[in-house]
């Protein structure tokens, strides 16, 4: 099975096209891999000294089981795409369109603190996107991540 590796940002579409496609996808929450787990298995504050290493291992190991691994668009994340030769499609969306995603994000329950820190950095982490460079991107001025994998 071919796989396509798909780094798209918060609330583009990656869970909502999991959910309605499991069979077909993974959707590989950074969350699970960057941080320290406590006795309990939930995250720290602390950052896992194996990420993003261990995040790519995952990656890899899911190459050819899926048509699509969604993950992160982070950058950090994208340069280790990048580091192990991975080929990746970008996802973005406009710039225009931070008020609906935040709204989105509201509507979905994110914490106030992570709709902040988007809001915060909206502007350069879109900006960020826009200037990378090895991987095929592609800026969703209308529509989701499902709309995108309709012509790829």
């Amino acid at each position: 099975m071919e796989t396509r590796i798909v780094s798209a940002f918060p609330g583009i579409g990656k869970s909502y096209y999991f959910k309605e496609n499991p069979g077909d996808s993974i959707d590989s929450d950074y969350s699970l891999f960057s941080w320290v787990k406590d006795e309990n298995g939930k995250n720290t504050k602390e950052r896992n000294p194996e990420f993003p290493g261990n995040y790519i291992k995952h990656i890899k190991k899911n190459i050819g089981n899926y048509k699509y691994i969604f993950v992160s668009s982070h950058k950090e994340v994208r340069e280790a795409l990048k580091e192990a030769c991975l080929h990746f499609y970008l996802i973005y969306p406009g710039i225009a369109r931070k008020g609906e995603f935040l709204e989105r994000y509201e509507e979905r329950g994110n914490p106030d603190s992570f709709i902040n820190l988007i809001d915060e950095n909206w502007e350069s982490w879109i900006t960020e996107c826009a200037l990378e460079d090895r991987c095929e991107k592609t800026v969703l001025t209308e529509g989701n991540l499902t709309d995108f994998l309709k012509i790829i």
